[in-house]
């Protein structure tokens, strides 16, 4: 069964799909992440492998093209021994007007574990891992405009291994925030990880003032947005 408040955890508050940073506890955040640190020496082995996925099929399916992301993504779980299938959207039967959930249907009777989905209708995911087994777990790389919590996990990954601690730490995040999934996770694992200050920096066009709410400081000129700014997020303009 569900979270009702939160559909990424179980009824005993643990992790079974990565769906956003919005929401997660700090402490899963910080476990995430504690986690991750550990297998970054793996890329420096002679053979660049460990067996905690083994036996485990991934699928990617990005319906949003995609290169840097779903080659990271297959990289990662092949480093991990999973098996893992990239589904080819532009020649599956998706494109013949197969509904998404009779997609993700089809591949779970293929004895699939986990799904990692790319699209670009908001909430996408959510629908998925509403659809799927118990022990089948979903993790979004990207929807919509809503999020991409993989993407914001590695910048506080990245912030945590140069700065070390987020608590006296003003960063600032820079361009097209009002279209952008990245500020949007990236804005939540700094707020969850108790960062000093967050500022959204931007044009009022691509920066709008009711932005506030979130927990961060809105910006429309870069003196004001990058003076002793100790990180800098920058985002390129969104289609």
């Amino acid at each position: 069964m569900l979270n009702q408040r939160n559909p990424q955890l179980n009824r005993n508050g643990e992790l079974v799909h990565l769906l956003s940073v919005e929401g997660l506890p700090r402490d899963i955040v910080t476990h995430i992440l504690d986690t991750a640190a550990t297998f970054v020496s793996v890329n420096d082995r002679e053979v660049k492998k460990v067996p905690l996925l083994r036996g485990k099929s991934v699928f990617n399916l990005f319906f949003e093209n995609s290169t840097r992301t779903r080659t990271t993504f297959e990289i990662a779980a092949k480093r991990l021994s999973a098996d893992v299938f990239n589904l080819d959207i532009a020649r599956s039967s998706a494109s013949k007007g197969e509904s998404l959930l009779d997609t993700i249907a089809n591949l779970s009777a293929m004895a699939a574990d986990l799904f990692v989905v790319r699209h670009s209708e908001s909430g996408a995911p959510y629908l998925i891992a509403q659809h799927v087994a118990p022990h089948v777990h979903v993790i979004n790389a990207g929807d919509g405009r809503h999020s991409h919590p993989t993407q914001g996990l590695l910048d506080m990954l990245t912030i945590r291994h140069f700065k070390k601690d987020f608590s006296n730490l003003t960063v600032a995040i820079v361009g097209d925030v009002l279209h952008s999934r990245v500020a949007r996770s990236d804005i939540h694992g700094l707020t969850t990880l108790g960062c000093a200050e967050v500022r959204v920096v931007g044009p009022r066009t691509l920066v709008p003032a009711d932005m506030a709410p979130m927990g961060v400081r809105v910006c429309h000129t870069l003196e004001e947005g990058l003076k002793d700014a100790d990180v800098v997020i920058t985002l390129r303009l969104q289609n």
